[in-house]
């Protein structure tokens, strides 16, 4: 007796591929939505442990040990933590870390694990010992407002005279950096001649190194601080990605106050 074949219609070769590709779809998805929450909850809950006994809008003796303490406690947990930044009344609020290179934190958590909001990161190039250095700090513009996003709102200069300072805190020491100028750019290429490369000035070696570094970014300034610099006070800048062009970038440059 001959077996039955069984017939596979045209529709049954179509539908299992999208079936399979749906549920890979699917799959994906939920993956970076499980991502993502863990992410918002893990910083989150950071924040929270800093600020249940002190208020997120004063910044006084007991807040800046507060910072390095909390530092010293995550150093125990990855060495690669280097220091905490904090902007009053925004979003940003968190640990700093810094690699080898300037790719590993990309997409890393502080935790080292995979992450789509990456971490708020130091360039490799800066060393935050050194008082005649410019801490450059990374991190990405995401669309929930988190992580360096509120860079973008220092385009507006009522919001810069509401958030002037900036605290950074080491795991010996928390200062307050005050900006001196905000602007926009954008990563150049290689064969550019005669541009402005901000994001390779991170040690000055004399006076003139810092002044010629300085003098750019007061230039090119959305607006007049009033702030200035000498050489041998320490700068931050902190960068983040500005989608008006190829590369763009929103950058805030501060000076550590006495």
């Amino acid at each position: 007796m001959k077996a039955k074949r069984v017939k596979t219609s045209k529709k049954s070769y179509i539908l299992i591929p999208l079936i399979i590709l749906l549920i890979i779809l699917l799959s994906y998805l939920f993956y970076n939505f499980y991502i993502n929450m863990r992410d918002k909850n893990l910083n989150k809950n950071l924040q929270n442990e800093l600020t249940n006994s002190i208020s997120t809008n004063e910044i006084n003796n007991d807040m800046h040990n507060e910072l390095i303490e909390k530092v010293k406690e995550l150093q125990n947990e990855n060495e690669d933590i280097k220091a905490w930044i904090k902007i009053n009344d925004t979003n940003v609020n968190y640990p700093v870390v810094q690699a080898n290179d300037n790719d590993f934190y990309l997409y890393r958590n502080y935790k080292k694990e995979k992450s789509n909001y990456g971490s708020i990161f130091i360039d490799s190039n800066s060393n935050i010992e050194n008082p005649n250095s410019n801490i450059i700090i990374y991190g990405h513009n995401m669309k929930d407002g988190s992580m360096f996003k509120d860079l973008l709102k220092y385009t507006d200069e009522e919001y810069y005279n509401n958030h002037k300072y900036i605290e950074f805190a080491t795991n010996t020491n928390s200062n307050t950096y005050e900006i001196l100028a905000v602007f926009k750019s954008r990563i150049f290429y290689k064969n550019e001649k005669n541009v402005f490369r901000y994001y390779q000035c991170t040690d000055f070696s004399n006076e003139e190194d810092y002044n010629y570094y300085i003098d750019n970014c007061k230039k090119i300034s959305f607006y007049d601080t009033g702030v200035d610099a000498k050489y041998g006070e320490q700068i931050i800048t902190l960068i983040t990605c500005e989608y008006s062009s190829e590369n763009g970038r929103i950058v805030v440059v501060a000076k550590k106050t006495k």
